[in-house]
């Protein structure tokens, strides 16, 4: 399956946890350049295990990815080259936790390659520079990952809940500017998310993910429509946030009704938990013996592709 003119392509991906359950069951994908995908889905479901996949950091044997048309866990692919990955873990590595100055870390990732991007990042989100890292809080250690993470111009940005410690102001800013990227330099983003404000003009789709599986892709503009509106949402998309609400007097605030995603992914998400029933039940997951039968033909374990892929991991 070749799909240079796409960014992101699955086909058939399966992924079998440790403990011998279905991570992912038969996911195929498209998404074109240019797209901003929201993932949503329950804590279980199956999203960061896609993002990992998408990102090259974990190998399934049955299944596609390509990213550009190549596959990351192929050693010498350019799907690694264009694709950054952004995840939770960054902020509670010891690391990064230790008496180390900010501008020291912004500069080991090529500050001073990509000096105007490394101005605006620090700017958009808010960065000190006399920051120490042993000194700042989650929330200002989550902005210099970003910083760090964005600094380079990516094609593919994978993102998996980075935005939890973000202030408003800041997740605006951020969400805005990634917005922008996709449409001025034609990349691609998928967001793994629980919080819903300010994304009900972000998406160009909406992916519901369903114990490994994908249960609906919506095309935000064919497939979302929102009634009663009587203003447009700002966050997510240029224009003054002042513009949403307003004053009557110094008690009564007049706030506009905004469109959001919220009720969308809440409906998703209650619908989940009563059809999973017990987490012991979770009746909603294939059976991995099953999948696998199924998609016998899919199956690539072959020795080189592993080879290649730990190669690749281990020099990088």
């Amino acid at each position: 399956m070749t799909t240079p003119t796409l960014a992101i392509a699955t086909n058939h991906l399966s992924y079998k946890y440790a403990n011998g359950s279905t991570g992912l069951a038969d996911i195929t994908l498209q998404l074109p350049w240019g797209t901003r995908t929201l993932l949503i889905g329950s804590n279980g479901a199956g999203k960061s295990t896609l993002l990992k996949l998408l990102a090259g950091k974990t190998l399934s044997s049955i299944g596609e990815v390509l990213i550009g048309g190549h596959d990351p866990f192929r050693g010498g692919s350019d799907a690694t080259h264009i694709t950054t990955y952004l995840g939770t873990e960054w902020a509670s590595n010891p690391i990064v936790r230790r008496d180390i100055p900010v501008t020291v870390l912004i500069d080991s990732v090529g500050g001073s390659v990509f000096p105007e991007r490394r101005d605006l990042l620090v700017k958009l989100l808010d960065v000190d520079l006399r920051w120490r890292m042993h000194q700042v809080s989650d929330g200002e250690r989550r902005r210099v990952q970003l910083v760090m993470g964005l600094l380079k111009p990516w094609k593919v940005l994978l993102l998996d809940e980075v935005t939890v410690d973000l202030d408003v102001q800041v997740r605006y800013e951020l969400l805005d500017f990634l917005k922008q990227e996709t449409e001025e330099r034609e990349c691609s983003i998928i967001y793994a998310t629980h919080i819903f404000d300010g994304l009900g003009n972000w998406p160009t789709n909406v992916v519901h993910i369903q114990a490994g599986r994908v249960l609906k892709n919506l095309d935000y503009q064919k497939d979302i429509s929102f009634v009663d509106g009587s203003a447009d949402e700002k966050n997510g998309s240029s224009g003054d946030l002042q513009e949403s609400f307003k004053f009557i007097n110094e008690q009564q605030l007049l706030i506009n009704k905004i469109k959001s995603l919220h009720p969308l992914a809440l409906d998703w998400l209650v619908n989940d938990l009563s059809s999973r029933g017990t987490r012991v039940e979770d009746k909603n997951r294939v059976k991995w013996d099953d999948l696998k039968s199924q998609l016998e033909k899919f199956y690539d374990g072959s020795s080189d592709r592993i080879t290649e892929y730990f190669k690749r991991n281990r020099t990088s």
